[in-house]
C-alpha cells in the first residue's frame, strides 16, 4: 500500500478519507498490506485509520493482550477519532473485543473476522521455525484456502521476523497470551452490533468458532465466504467488502 505512514510521539498509523472512522487492527502476522481492498473500497466515505501494532518491539514484559490493548488506549488519547467501528483480523479482533469491553461507550459497531478470543489453532498447530524458508512458506499458505494468495512477498516478510530471536520471543508470548485469554464469560457484556465474516475453510479459527461468537455476542450478523481461509479481506476482498457495506447500512 503507498498510503503516507503518520507518526504521533510513537504511535505509527495510515489515516486515508474523512467521515466516521473505522479503526482496523492486524493479527500477529498482520501487516498493513492485508487492509489494502479495505483502505481503497472505504476510505471515499470513511475515516480509515490503521495504528501499527507494536507486536515486533513492545517490551517483552509487556507483550500479551493487555499490553496491545493498552497501546491502542494510549494511541486514541493522542489521536482522538470519536466513536468507532472496529475492524479485527485474527489477534487485532481479538484486541478489539477487549478494548470494546474496557470502553463501551466510544464503539459503536465491531466487525471480526477470524478472530481468536475463543480458539485459535496457531499457525496450524506449530509456531515459524527460525531460518526455514520452505516451513515458513508452508505455515503462511495455511492461512489461505488458496495458497498462491501466500505471495512471495509476504512469506518473505514473515520469513525476516522469524529471522530476529527477539521478534520470535515477542510473537510467541502474545500468541500464548491470547491463547490464555477465553473471553467466552465476558461476551454476554458486548454492546455494540457485531458483524462477523468468516471463511468457511478457515483452519485456524474453525468455522465452529464463528458460530460459538454467534451464540455468545448479543447482538450479531454472521456471514461466511466460500472457498475461504483465515484473511478473508485478502483473499475474497469484493465479497468482504460488501458484507461490512451492508452491515454498516443497517447499523447506521
Amino acid at each position: 500500500m503507498q498510503y503516507q505512514i503518520h507518526q504521533v510521539k510513537d504511535f505509527r498509523y495510515i489515516d486515508e478519507g474523512q467521515g466516521e472512522t473505522m479503526l482496523l487492527l492486524h493479527g500477529l502476522f498482520g501487516a498493513l498490506s492485508n487492509w489494502e481492498h479495505v483502505v481503497a473500497h472505504f476510505s471515499n466515505r470513511y475515516r480509515v485509520v490503521i495504528p501499527m501494532l507494536p507486536i515486533y518491539d513492545m517490551p517483552l514484559t509487556n507483550a500479551g493482550l493487555e499490553g496491545l490493548t493498552a497501546f491502542v488506549a494510549d494511541f486514541l488519547k493522542e489521536v482522538p477519532l470519536g466513536k468507532l467501528t472496529l475492524l479485527g483480523n485474527s489477534l487485532g479482533g481479538h484486541i478489539a473485543l477487549i478494548f470494546a469491553l474496557k470502553n463501551p461507550s466510544a464503539v459503536k459497531r465491531i466487525i471480526l473476522t477470524g478472530s481468536s478470543g475463543l480458539f485459535e489453532n496457531a499457525m496450524g498447530g506449530s509456531y515459524p521455525k527460525r531460518g526455514n524458508y520452505e516451513f515458513v512458506k508452508e505455515r503462511v499458505e495455511y492461512t489461505f484456502y488458496d495458497p498462491h494468495v501466500a505471495t512471495k512477498e509476504l512469506v518473505d516478510e514473515v520469513f525476516d521476523v522469524t529471522k530476529s530471536i527477539p521478534k520470535c520471543m515477542r510473537m510467541v508470548a502474545i500468541a500464548k497470551s491470547a491463547q490464555r485469554n477465553n473471553l467466552a464469560k465476558e461476551l454476554g457484556h458486548i454492546k455494540a452490533p457485531t458483524l462477523l465474516i468468516w471463511g468457511l475453510n478457515d483452519t485456524i479459527t474453525p468455522p465452529n468458532v464463528a458460530h460459538e461468537f454467534d451464540e455468545l455476542i448479543p447482538n450479531t450478523e454472521l456471514r461466511f465466504i466460500d472457498c475461504c481461509g483465515h484473511a478473508p479481506m485478502m483473499e475474497h476482498p469484493e465479497i468482504f467488502n460488501q458484507y461490512v457495506d451492508n452491515f454498516l447500512l443497517r447499523n447506521p
